[in-house]
């Protein structure tokens, strides 16, 4: 079995901040047993162990990795009626697509979303009303710790928003496949969801519209906001979302309630969602602006994106230094504001934020 083996290696062109060291050993996977067999050897080695699909939520350290990093690569796509099975390195974008193409509705709202198709669990990926784990029925996985291909169920995963199995365990899984249930409805979409989805098709809540349209709208929002990879737009150098949307306990966010009228006046209100009975959602975008970091704040060369103030952004010159000191400045500023301390949604790879 041969596979691309290469030493000191920049991980910077393999990520989508275009941030990071070099790795002391790269290597590229493009079948599952591959992925098992570079696994397997960088444990008996003893040696540190960094999985790269996509590269879209990593911020790598500017001293790189020294390990083994393992750059998923496979390809596989298979649909049998309604049930859709990837390969962890399709990209994901494409595995949207494909669905659509097929007539098939369940992610066409995660249309766009950079990154592969094995780490959309990982982070429980979700947009504009539709998360995967509400279509995902199983992940196939190589558990290191039983030496062995697993597969969990969709409860065995467990959800939660932004959160998996996989993101508690990373020492544990690798994801290898990622089984979905989609569902026929005669050309139409998923029933309509979210509010700004919602507008902009010209539709009700709970509405259906062409499964097409649903994905072309999806895709103009998130390229409007500098979410769509594009090499020659700066705003697009990110990881998406960098921060989460806080989930407040009852408590928490009566405090946070009074923090935003002593601040912003008596009548603003903050966004609120509720999280079953004890628990409220807001918005991270909305605490920033608020905060007084608006778009394209910043005057080095890691900067909030001039279309949208979730995303941190690589001008072209930043380091991963340069961009954690805009991070930590934000969370500084949102909990001097409002008491609430944001958390960063990219994985970090020898640094902290």
């Amino acid at each position: 079995m041969r596979v691309q083996v290469l030493h000191d290696t920049p991980l910077a062109p393999l990520t989508t901040f275009r941030l990071g060291g070099p790795a002391a050993r790269l290597v590229t996977a493009t079948t599952d047993d591959e992925v098992i067999a570079a696994v397997r050897e960088a444990k008996a080695a003893g040696t540190p162990l960094l999985v790269i699909g996509g590269g879209s939520n990593l911020v790598i350290g500017d001293k790189g990795f020294d390990g083994t990093a393992l750059r998923i690569a496979t390809r596989g796509f298979a649909l049998d009626g309604t049930t859709l099975e990837v390969a962890a390195g399709e990209v994901w974008s494409d595995v949207v697509a494909r669905t659509v193409e097929a007539g098939l509705a369940g992610i066409e709202c995660l249309a766009g979303i950079p990154g592969s198709a094995g780490a959309t669990p990982v982070q429980n990926v979700g947009a504009y009303g539709q998360d995967v784990s509400a279509a995902l029925t199983e992940v196939v996985a190589y558990d290191t710790h039983e030496d062995a291909t697993v597969t969990l169920t969709n409860e065995q995963c467990r959800f939660s928003y932004r959160h998996s199995l996989f993101k508690e365990r990373p020492d544990r899984y690798v994801v290898l496949r990622v089984r979905f249930r989609l569902e026929d409805a005669e050309g139409l979409s998923a029933p309509v969801a979210y509010e700004q989805t919602a507008r902009a098709l010209g539709v009700g809540m709970g509405e259906r519209v062409p499964l097409a349209h649903a994905h072309d709208t999806v895709l103009k929002l998130r390229a409007s906001k500098g979410m769509v990879l594009d090499p020659e737009d700066h705003d697009t150098w990110s990881a998406g979302s960098f921060f989460t949307n806080p989930i407040l306990g009852n408590k928490e966010f009566a405090a946070f309630r009074e923090r935003v009228a002593e601040r912003l006046g008596p009548d603003a209100e903050a966004p609120a969602f509720p999280v079953g009975a004890s628990a409220t959602k807001t918005s991270a975008a909305w605490l920033i602006d608020k905060a007084g970091f608006t778009k394209g704040y910043g005057s080095g060369p890691a900067r909030i994106s001039t279309k949208h103030t979730l995303a941190l952004t690589n001008r072209g010159e930043a380091t991963t230094e340069d961009l954690l000191a805009l991070a930590r400045e934000v969370v500084a500023g949102v909990r001097d504001a409002f008491g609430v301390t944001l958390v960063n949604e990219p994985v970090t790879v020898g640094v902290e934020i």
